[in-house]
C-alpha cells in the first residue's frame, strides 16, 4: 500500500516510528509536510499539489499527526485526501473536535457512563467568583484551551490566587477552563492508548517532585499499570464519542471513580512504547491494513 504520514516534523520520534513500521511491513511510505501542501478545490478531481507543483497521487491511507497550531489548515488538507478516497486513520471532523478541549468536554458530559472533573467556562471577569464556586473552590486547575503537553495549565491554591490568574488570562482575551483539583490523584494520571475498539496500551504518569502535572514532557515519569474494566470501557467510549480511531485518553483516579481529563488525537508514541514495550506504531499500521483491505473487498454499490 501507499501510506502517507501527514505532519510537520519528520524528525519527531512518533513520525519516524510510523515511517519505519510501515516500511517494515512492506508498504511504500511518504512523509508529507502539511505546510508544503496546497490544493486545487475547483478541479473535477480534487488535487493536492506539493512543493512547487508536484501533484500528489492518491494514497491508500493517510496517518494525520496534526499539531494544534496547524489544526485548521491541516484538517483542510486531510479533507482533500478524504475526497480522493484515501482512508484517514483519524478524520478531520474528529480531529477538530479533539483539539477543542471545551467541545470535547461538552460531548463527554452528555454520556452518563463517562465522568469528567467539575468544569467551568465563562467569558467575563465579572463571573470569576461564581466560576470558582461552581467547581468547588480552591485548590483548582486553570487551563488554556489552546495548551498542549501540560503547557498553559496552572494550579491555584487559594480562591484569591485563582481569581487573579483567571482575570489575568481574561485580560489577555485567552480562552480558559476552570476545573476542580482532584487531590487524591496526587500528581498521577493514566494515559490509555486506543486503536479502534481496544485499549492496546496504558501507562501511569507520575509528576516530577514539586510538580502537579504528570506530563512526561515536563519531567514526569511513565510506569506500567493495569487498568480496570471501567477505565478500559470509559477510554473506548470516549474515543468513539469523539469519533477518533486512534487517540490517547487521559484520565485520573478519584474517590468517585475514573474521570476523563482530555483526549489527544495525535498522542506521542515514545513514552508509551518505552514504558510498555508494546510496538504501537506497528499496531497502527496493522489497523490501517485491516480497514483498507476490508473496504477493497466491499462489492460496488448497485446503480
Amino acid at each position: 500500500m501507499r501510506i502517507a504520514v501527514l505532519a510537520s516534523n519528520p524528525d519527531l520520534y512518533s513520525n519516524k516510528r510510523l515511517m519505519e513500521a510501515g516500511e517494515e511491513r512492506g508498504h511504500k511510505m511518504s512523509f508529507i509536510v502539511i505546510k508544503n501542501c496546497y490544493m486545487d478545490i475547483t478541479a473535477r478531481k480534487p488535487e493536492i499539489h506539493y512543493r512547487g507543483g508536484e501533484i500528489l497521487k492518491k494514497f491508500d491511507a493517510v496517518i494525520p499527526r496534526i499539531r494544534p497550531s496547524m489544526t485548521f489548515y491541516g484538517c483542510s488538507v486531510l479533507r482533500q485526501f478524504e475526497l480522493q478516497g484515501s482512508y484517514c486513520l483519524n478524520g478531520p471532523i474528529a480531529i477538530t473536535r479533539a483539539q477543542d478541549k471545551l467541545r470535547t468536554l461538552q460531548m463527554l458530559c452528555s454520556d452518563k457512563d463517562i465522568n469528567i472533573p467539575k468544569t467551568g467556562y465563562a467569558n467575563s471577569p465579572l463571573d470569576t467568583k461564581d466560576l470558582i464556586k461552581m467547581v468547588g473552590g480552591a485548590p483548582l486547575v486553570i487551563k488554556l484551551l489552546e495548551g498542549t503537553q501540560g503547557k498553559g495549565v496552572v494550579l491555584a491554591e487559594t480562591d484569591k490566587a485563582a481569581e487573579s490568574v483567571i482575570n489575568a488570562f481574561k485580560s489577555l482575551k485567552a480562552n480558559i477552563l476552570v476545573q476542580e483539583f482532584v487531590k487524591e490523584s496526587k500528581g498521577v494520571d493514566l494515559r490509555c492508548f486506543v486503536i479502534g475498539d481496544k485499549v492496546v496500551a496504558s501507562m501511569e504518569r507520575r509528576a516530577a517532585k514539586g510538580e502537579f502535572r504528570a506530563n512526561i514532557h515536563l519531567g514526569g515519569s511513565g510506569h506500567k499499570v493495569k487498568i480496570t474494566a471501567q477505565e478500559r470501557k470509559m477510554a473506548i467510549e470516549t474515543a468513539n464519542l469523539v469519533g477518533l480511531k486512534v487517540c490517547g485518553v487521559d484520565m485520573i483516579r478519584s474517590h468517585e471513580g475514573p474521570k476523563v481529563l482530555e483526549v489527544n488525537a495525535s498522542p506521542g508514541l515514545e513514552g508509551v512504547e518505552n514504558t510498555t514495550e508494546i510496538d504501537i506504531a506497528e499496531l497502527m499500521i496493522k489497523h490501517i491494513e485491516m480497514h483498507v483491505q476490508k473496504s477493497k473487498r466491499k462489492p460496488p454499490k448497485k446503480k
